[in-house]
């Protein structure tokens, strides 16, 4: 694996990031509705590395810092020349009470209550400590966690932007990016109308966008993805199945956005797996692959949950998508009209 195999989040950044085009996601390294063993955690890791993924991303709210201890266990493994890094800040760790604990989403986590602060302190404090929980001295992008109105309400959102720009938070990512600690800036979301406002206050680099350019959802072709590609600010995309509807398909059970899916939801996957079921093709891949077509897109970041699920996610970004398929998602109105879709199968790393 060389630098020949990456492809650059930008080409601004006086230090450039290289992302491998099939990265790794962490939030199910932190306990994501289930517990996952230590031991399976690092081979999930091993296995990653060993199919030429190197580009990590964590956070601290992923097993209230769990994901980020065990990625810092790999990463003693890992040649550091080689090793992209991403965490998130605006959420701090603090110590708590047992029945103060945030688990969130997360099971069998440390006794930890989650704060959000975006200040100038608060994203410096988050800083060193993802710093001392990843046990390395330099991390390659940082991304402000949810500070998003689907998170906080727009009213919290309004909040989050002000400490931001005016108590500082943006001040110090880039004395942070200016001292050489980090080498990108951005933010970490699940909606991308936040991201283009951050675009109209300031300068960032690129933006890990969950779940919101995917087989069901375009609405970012409107405005956002263009002015990134005008703006040359690179996208990683994070949730390419919608929170796992995209992955099983149809089924009981099937969630979306976090939550069941709702019947509407439901009955597009089914038209358009029957679309993939036509032309003998796994909705899996199809999913996987569609927003890497777009030239904003610079790497997808599929979670795993072990071993067997990297080397799954690999096997099905290398997988023939027929040309006429995607043809007939759009014909049949499942995918936009003016969506790129890939002209050949992408390399896994």
């Amino acid at each position: 694996m060389t630098r020949k195999d990456t492809v650059p989040l930008n080409g601004r950044t006086p230090s450039p990031v290289h992302l491998s085009r099939l990265g790794f996601g962490g939030a199910p390294l932190g306990n994501l509705y289930r517990k996952i063993e230590e031991r399976a955690a690092q081979e999930t890791l091993d296995a990653a590395w060993a199919a030429g993924i190197r580009y990590f991303d964590t956070a601290p709210q992923y097993g209230l810092g769990r994901s980020e201890m065990r990625l810092a266990e790999a990463l003693r493994r890992f040649d550091p020349d080689q090793v992209t890094l991403s965490t998130k800040v605006g959420r701090l760790l603090l110590d708590c009470a047992p029945e103060e604990v945030t688990p969130e989403a997360f099971v069998d986590v440390p006794q930890k209550r989650i704060v959000f602060d975006y200040t100038h302190d608060g994203i410096m404090r988050s800083f060193e400590d993802s710093i001392a929980r990843l046990g390395t001295d330099r991390i390659d992008m940082l991304f402000l966690h949810d500070l998003d109105a689907g998170t906080h309400g727009q009213a919290g959102e309004d909040e989050n932007l002000r400490q931001l720009f005016s108590e500082g938070g943006y001040r110090a990512l880039t004395d942070l990016r200016d001292a050489g600690r980090i080498s990108a800036i951005g933010a970490g979301v699940n909606a991308w109308r936040v991201c283009e406002r951050l675009l109209g206050e300031a300068e960032f680099d690129g933006f890990l966008l969950a779940g919101r350019y995917t087989l069901l959802e375009q609405t970012a072709l409107d405005s956002f993805l263009p002015l990134c590609e005008r703006r040359d600010v690179g996208i990683i995309l994070g949730g390419p199945y919608n929170s796992g509807i995209l992955a099983t398909g149809a089924a009981p059970g099937a969630r979306y956005d976090y939550a069941p899916a709702p019947e509407a939801v439901l009955e597009r996957v089914r038209r358009i797996e029957a679309v993939c079921t036509a032309h003998a093709t796994p909705l899996i891949a199809v999913a996987l692959q569609f927003p890497l077509a777009h030239a904003a897109v610079r790497s997808v970041i599929p979670g795993a949950s072990s071993a067997d699920e990297v080397r799954r996610n690999v096997e099905i970004l290398q997988t023939p998508v027929p040309p006429a398929l995607w043809s007939d998602l759009k014909g049949e109105g499942l995918i936009r009209a003016d969506a790129p879709v890939p002209e050949e199968t992408p390399h896994a790393a």
